[in-house]
C-alpha cells in the first residue's frame, strides 16, 4: 500500500486528504497548529459539503495529521504540495511553495526513500521546472536518485470540491521522465476506476493546462454577463433562455452559462490576473484577458444601477443582501462580488443587513459591526427597502410573496434569477430579463 504526504490542507489538499485518506495511508501536513488542532477532532475549519463525513472515515482508517514536515513524513511514495499561491501586486507570490521546496530540500538528503514530489499548487509556466527543481537541486539532490518531480493541477470547484475529488473529470500529470510519471498514473488507477482519462504530458503543459482551464471558463462567465446586460436593456428577453440553447451546441456546452453578479472566490479571479501578468512578462499582450478581467469588475455596476433605478436614492436606505459567499454550498467570500456590493452601498450611505447560511462568520471578519447580520431570513426582510439575492442558495428559492410583504418596500433584486414572482405587489428585477 502507497504512503503519502499532503502538504497544506487548504480546499485541494484537505480535500485529497479526506479522499486519499479512504484508499491508502495518508498523512497531512499543515503550519497553522489552530487547523491541525481542529482536524484533529474530525472537523473542517471550513464549509463544503461531504467533507467530514470523508475526514472522518478516512481518520477511522488512519489518517493523521501534523503541523510540520519531517524527514519520517517524508518517506512516502508520494508528497503532495497544495499550498497556497496568491495574488500580491497583481503577480503570483510563489512565497509559500519555494518555503516548502526548501524545507523539504533540507530533509531530503535524511531520506532513504525516493519521493515522487507531486506539484498540486497553481503556478505559473515553468515554475517547475524553473524555480522548483533548482532549489533542490542547491541541497545536491538528484533527480530520479534523490527525488521525482511531476505537476499534477487540480479542478475542483469550490462547494462540490469532495465530489469532483472523487470523480474527476481529468488528471493530468506533467514530468519529464516516463518511470514517475507511471508510478503516479498506476497509483491513480488504484484509486479510482480503469475508466478514468488520464493525461500525460510534461511539466510546462501542465501548468498551462491549469491556467488555460480556469481562465477559459471565466471568459464564458463574463460572455454570458454581456449578454445579460444586453438583455437588461430588451423588453422581453431572458438570458437563462439564450443560455440553454447556446449550451446546447456541443462546441459550446452549458456549464459556466449562468449569468449572475460577476465570478469570485479563490481561483478564477487570481488565476485570470496571473495569468495576464504572466503574458505580459514574456510579451504577449493578452487583450481577450484584459477584457474579461474588466467585464467581470464592470458587472457589480450593473448590479449598482438596477439598484439605484428601482430606489431612486440611495442615501439612507435599509438594503438586504441575501448572500455574502461568492457562490452556493461554501462560505468562502474571497474575491466574492457581495463584498463588493456591500462596501459600495456603504459609501453610499445604505444600512446593511446581511444573510447567508453559511457565510456570516467571515463576513463579520470583514465588516465588524459596519452592518448587520441575522440568521433569520424573514427577520433580515422585515422593513427593508430592496433586497438583494447575490448567491443562489435553495433556500432563497423558496421564499415568496409573504416573506417579501414584510419588507418596507417590497423591492426585489435577482442577480441569479432564482424567482417566479408574479405578484404586482412585488416589484421584481431579474438581472438579465428584460423590463
Amino acid at each position: 500500500m502507497n504512503k503519502v504526504t499532503i502538504i497544506g490542507l487548504g480546499y485541494v489538499g484537505l480535500s485529497l486528504a479526506a479522499f486519499l485518506g479512504t484508499k491508502t495511508n495518508v498523512v497531512g501536513v499543515d503550519s497553522n497548529s489552530e487547523r491541525i488542532s481542529i482536524l484533529e477532532r474530525g472537523k473542517s475549519y471550513f464549509y463544503e459539503p461531504k467533507l467530514e463525513y470523508y475526514l472522518k472515515k478516512s481518520m477511522n482508517r488512519g489518517l493523521k495529521f501534523e503541523h510540520e514536515v519531517s524527514s519520517n513524513i517524508l518517506s512516502s511514495d508520494f508528497v503532495f504540495v497544495t499550498v497556497g499561491t496568491p495574488i500580491n501586486n497583481d503577480k503570483i507570490d510563489l512565497r509559500n511553495i519555494k518555503n516548502v521546496i526548501q524545507e523539504i530540500s533540507e530533509l531530503l538528503s535524511n531520506v532513504k526513500q525516493c519521493p515522487s514530489i507531486v506539484i498540486k499548487s497553481t503556478v505559473i509556466p515553468g515554475t517547475t521546472d524553473q524555480i522548483i527543481k533548482p532549489i533542490l537541486s542547491e541541497y545536491g539532490l538528484k533527480e530520479y536518485i534523490d527525488f521525482n518531480l511531476l505537476t499534477n493541477p487540480e479542478f475542483l470547484k469550490e462547494g462540490s470540491a469532495m465530489h469532483d475529488t472523487v470523480f474527476p473529470h481529468v488528471i493530468v500529470i506533467g514530468g519529464s521522465n516516463e518511470k514517475p510519471i507511471k508510478k503516479l498514473v498506476n497509483f491513480y488507477n488504484y484509486v479510482y476506476p480503469k475508466k478514468q482519462k488520464i493525461i500525460q504530458t510534461n511539466n510546462i503543459t501542465a501548468e498551462v493546462i491549469k491556467y488555460a482551464n480556469n481562465s477559459f471558463l471565466a471568459t464564458k462567465l463574463s460572455f454570458i454577463n454581456s449578454i445579460a446586460n444586453l438583455c437588461q436593456r430588451l423588453p422581453g428577453t431572458n438570458v437563462d433562455k439564450i443560455a440553454e440553447v447556446i449550451g446546447m451546441d456541443p462546441r459550446i456546452g452549458n456549464q459556466f452559462l449562468r449569468a449572475g453578479p460577476g465570478y469570485g472566490g479563490s481561483c478564477f479571479p487570481k488565476d485570470v490576473q496571473a495569468l495576464i501578468s504572466f503574458a505580459n512578462s514574456v510579451g504577449y499582450k493578452p487583450d481577450l484577458l484584459d477584457a474579461v478581467k474588466r467585464t467581470n469588475l464592470d458587472q457589480i455596476t450593473s448590479v449598482l444601477n438596477l439598484i439605484k433605478n428601482n430606489l431612486k436614492t440611495l442615501e439612507g436606505k435599509k438594503i438586504t443582501i441575501l448572500g455574502s459567499a461568492f457562490k452556493e454550498n461554501t462560505d468562502d467570500i474571497r474575491e466574492s462580488t457581495s463584498i463588493v456590493l456591500i462596501n459600495t452601498l456603504l459609501r453610499h450611505g445604505c444600512r446593511i443587513i446581511v444573510h447567508d447560511p453559511k457565510a456570516l462568520k467571515n463576513t463579520y471578519s470583514i465588516f465588524k459591526n459596519r452592518v448587520s447580520y441575522t440568521e433569520r431570513l424573514t427577520e433580515g426582510l422585515r422593513n427593508s427597502n430592496c433586497a438583494v439575492i447575490m448567491t443562489p442558495w435553495d433556500e432563497y428559492k423558496k421564499l415568496g410573496e409573504k416573506d417579501f410583504l414584510l419588507m418596507k418596500s417590497p423591492i426585489v433584486i435577482d442577480t441569479r434569477r432564482i424567482l417566479k414572482i408574479k405578484s404586482k405587489k412585488i416589484k421584481y428585477t431579474g438581472l438579465g430579463i428584460g423590463e
